[in-house]
């Protein structure tokens, strides 16, 4: 099982979100806007490392910083 952070992920790409990385409040966070381990995240497009992904049917806008933190 390879695993990789979402920035590595190809753009429509259906990927399984395996582990949140970071500290507490950062995984809270993260967890609020749906990125949940055993979730899936679909990259809709990237710039400059900040990409816009749809997770549990919403489009959200996480920087590259954040993005690294979500392991597929």
């Amino acid at each position: 099982m390879n695993i990789m952070p979402l920035t590595m992920a190809r753009l429509g790409e259906v990927n399984l979100i395996k582990k949140i990385g970071g500290k507490d409040n950062t995984r809270k966070f993260l967890a609020t806007l749906g990125f949940v381990v055993g979730g899936t995240v679909i990259v809709i497009s990237e710039f400059s490392g900040n990409l816009i992904v749809n997770v549990k049917n919403s489009r959200v806008a996480i920087n590259k910083e954040m993005a690294t933190k979500i392991m597929i």
